[in-house]
Formats: structure tokens, C-alpha cells, sequence
């Protein structure tokens, strides 16, 4: 469950990013959401938040490479933030297995964004995980 919670704040942290282009360390220090996180909780979203920041260039290429009729740009900032957590997963931590990649970030959909959001996310990423060359059963 820590790991699902981290995930949560790590997409906070992206969309406030997102939204006040600060950097991933004031957006860390600047925030309560590391609040009710273990260490190691901890660690881990703000490894997401600065994975993602450090790779945003090549993921939202991924990303709009396999967003039929979208732009980055045009996407809902809670949307790109969710695929771009699922993407960094997906092709920066192998030890992720690609059905949780995809799951949390379905399921982020249908607690952040709508019904909609979560078919389109999960779509965009089932291209993303054949481009990949992730087994989507692992």
C-alpha cells in the first residue's frame, strides 16, 4: 500500500510541477504531501518525481508517438502526469512489473480524472508496453 500512496503523491507533485514550473526539489520541500509516507515511501515518490522531470523530453515523446489525435499540450495536466509516472515505470524501472505500471496508473485515472481518462490511459500504455517489448502479463 505504500508503494500505491507513493505513486498518489508522486502525481500530485507532478501536477504541481506541472502547473507552477518549479523544480522537482522545491515542489518537494514546498509540499506536506511526503507527510504520512514511510522512508522508503518517501524515496521512492521522490525518485518518480525526479525521473520523471529528468526524462519529461523522451516520455512525452513516447507518449504523443501513441496518443492518436492528442497532444501533449492539449491533454488535461492530471492526464499527461499520469501517463508520464506510468511511462518512466514502464522504460526506466524494469523491476516495476508492467501489470502494476498499468493498473496504478488506471486507477489513478478513476480517482483523478474520469471513466474516459482511464480507457484512454490504459490504451495509450498497451501501445507503450508493445513498443517497449514489456510482456503485459508479467
Amino acid at each position: 500500500m505504500s508503494r500505491r500512496l507513493a505513486r498518489r503523491k508522486a502525481l500530485q507533485l507532478l501536477y504541481q510541477i506541472d502547473l507552477t514550473q518549479s523544480s522537482p526539489d522545491e515542489a518537494w520541500n514546498q509540499s506536506n504531501l511526503k507527510e504520512g509516507l514511510s522512508a522508503s515511501a518517501q524515496e521512492f515518490a521522490y525518485s518518480l518525481v525526479a525521473g520523471v522531470r529528468r526524462h519529461v523530453e523522451e516520455i512525452d515523446g513516447l507518449i504523443a508517438g501513441f496518443a492518436k489525435d492528442w497532444t501533449i499540450e492539449r491533454m488535461s495536466y492530471i492526464d499527461r502526469n499520469i501517463l508520464r509516472l506510468a511511462v518512466y515505470e514502464l522504460k526506466y524501472m524494469p523491476d516495476t512489473p508492467t501489470k502494476v505500471a498499468v493498473n496504478e496508473a488506471v486507477e489513478l485515472a478513476k480517482d483523478f480524472s474520469d471513466v474516459q481518462a482511464s480507457k484512454f490511459i490504459n490504451g495509450v500504455l498497451g501501445t507503450v508496453v508493445d513498443h517497449l517489448g514489456r510482456n503485459p502479463h508479467e
